[in-house]
């Protein structure tokens, strides 16, 4: 059975609204492309260029890009970001928009990111644009 997942609105490019369901996070990595781009592959050590948003499971919201009106590049593929964003966009296309839901130990594990209201057990939700390599 696959896990339930949060629901997100929008396309490409615009800042998606999440809807979660009535449900407990699920216990491993869990990646959706809701919308699937006909651009290369990327592969890891590509320097690759996202907007994103990431929500807590059922909490805040707490980083987008979108708001901020740029998108963010970084290595990928290498440990240069947290293993959930290694492991779920590696090998999907530029262009592609993708859901992933990220377990604690796949995200910033038991200290997690205080600062941010991200606790060590907070399961992360993340909608990532894939808007391409430099």
């Amino acid at each position: 059975m696959t896990a339930q997942l949060p629901e997100a609105t929008g396309s490409f490019g615009e800042k998606p609204t999440l809807t979660f369901p009535d449900a407990a996070a699920p216990a491993e990595l869990e990646v959706v492309v809701l919308s699937r781009g006909d651009g290369p592959l990327v592969e890891a050590g590509d320097d690759l260029v996202v907007n994103y948003l990431g929500q807590l499971w059922n909490g805040p919201i707490f980083d987008n890009s979108y708001d901020r009106g740029t998108s963010i590049n970084f290595p990928i593929g290498v440990g240069a970001v947290i293993g959930g964003w290694d492991q779920a966009l590696v090998g999907q296309q530029i262009g592609s928009r993708v859901l992933i839901s990220i377990p604690p130990h796949l995200g910033y594990g038991d200290r997690g990111v205080p600062q941010a209201g991200i606790k060590g057990d907070s399961t992360l939700v993340f909608v990532v644009d894939i808007v391409g390599v430099n």
